[in-house]
């Protein structure tokens, strides 16, 4: 791009400088976390950064907020960029000083570094507006934890138009990745995901009187059983299927079986086509089981987010660009993984790109996984972060 003459060099120097400010931000979102679409706080201070720093921004699906940086250059391409700034219901357990000061609820899944390094790609981008043409799109996304996913909503409100980009990109923190490398592939990347519900009924009574009962425990522990056959022998073995059971309610006593019992899980899946075959397959077993025993049941099969395909095109691009700014060394090829993302809704619309960027640091011991209580990261990755974003960003304006 001609009107592209943003050095690296500038953009690490200016990341570095604000590196403290980034820090600050990402530890002042840490300690006050809001579950999705409740992110009233985090959104009010989104906004109180964009306007210091004389963006101008705008609403969208409730707590999102959308900010447009137009370059001074000639150029009409649109490059969206998105941030995530949900947290998740779960407890923190963490001595470190900015830990959650909400009970019960955590950012686990490094949203807050998210909405950070992109709050500082928003104020590099303003300030170096003079040196690049085009206009560059900043989502600040709410609800990505919980279907039906904020990305939808954002969709369905408009997100994607006036302008429409060009192609839209993300990064994700992963805490498996080496703080300072980053890791993408093109093509799929995540799986689906869709929300299983099973609920079994029967006749119960007490436990001593088997004979006179329909017992749904029996049942549901049957059905668990035979929902595997789904992946081990009807799923191509080529194309990754996961159907997890992760929750039981069987209201019933050591002598008492209860009358019904409810199943809850997930299916994850990389074959869209096979996601579709696999629901059918679900529902016939779950029927065919239950009826076996004389009991029903209803399966509830609710659509989640689809399968994450990069865009092929992007993704070599961007390798070529983070292999510029951090060395070819530092940019690794991305395994599938079987978490889903509804980045993956965004996708589907226009080319992106979705990448990882590492935040382990074993001699800090900063290994525990995404969603769990101990979970932290390297904010060393916060001092370039926004600049890998803003070279990305401006990389990718045609």
């Amino acid at each position: 791009m001609d009107s592209f003459i943003v050095t690296k060099e500038y953009l690490h120097n200016l990341s570095q400088q604000w590196s403290s400010d980034t820090i600050r931000q990402r530890r002042q979102l840490h300690a006050s976390p809001e579950l999705s679409f409740r992110e009233t706080k985090t959104a009010a201070f989104i906004q109180t950064c964009l306007t210091k720093w004389g963006i101008s921004w705008k609403t969208m699906a409730g707590t999102g907020v959308v900010a447009h940086i137009h370059g001074e250059g000639s150029g009409k391409s649109c490059v969206a960029v998105r941030a995530d700034i949900d947290a998740l219901p779960i407890q923190q357990d963490s001595c470190q000083p900015y830990i959650s000061q909400q009970p019960g609820v955590m950012h686990a899944c490094g949203h807050d570094a998210h909405t950070a390094s992109l709050l500082t790609t928003a104020r590099m981008l303003q300030h170096c507006r003079s040196q690049f043409g085009g206009t560059i799109k900043l989502i600040f996304q709410p609800g990505e934890e919980v279907l039906p996913g904020g990305a939808s909503l954002l969709i369905n409100e408009g997100v994607l138009e006036d302008p429409k980009p060009d192609c839209i990109l993300a990064l994700h923190v992963q805490p498996q990745l080496q703080a300072g490398h980053i890791a993408l592939r093109g093509g799929a990347h995540m799986a689906s995901m869709d929300e299983l519900r099973f609920i079994i009924r029967g006749k119960g009574g007490h436990a001593a009187q088997p004979h006179t009962l329909i017992d749904p425990v029996y049942t549901a522990a049957q059905l668990i059983i035979a929902l595997q056959q789904v992946v081990s022998r009807k799923a191509n073995p080529a194309s990754p299927t996961v159907l997890s059971i992760g929750r039981i309610v069987a209201d019933g006593a050591i002598n008492i079986i209860p009358h019904e019992v409810t199943l809850e899980g997930t299916l994850r899946c990389f074959d869209e086509e096979w996601r579709s075959r696999a629901h059918e397959w679900i529902k016939q077993t779950a029927t065919a089981i239950a009826a076996a025993s004389g009991a029903t049941c209803e399966t509830i099969i609710r659509l989640g987010y689809p399968v994450l395909k990069n865009d092929i095109a992007v993704a070599n691009r961007i390798k070529v660009l983070a292999g510029e700014f951090l060395g070819e060394k530092q940019v690794e090829e991305a395994p599938i993984w079987m978490a889903a993302e509804d980045f993956a809704s965004y996708i589907q619309q226009v080319p992106g790109c979705f990448y990882l960027l590492g935040v382990r640091n074993e001699s800090k011991g900063i290994t525990a996984g995404l969603h769990t209580p101990q979970f932290d990261l390297d904010e060393e990755v916060l001092h370039f972060s926004p600049a890998l974003m803003t070279w990305l960003a401006l990389g990718m304006l045609k």
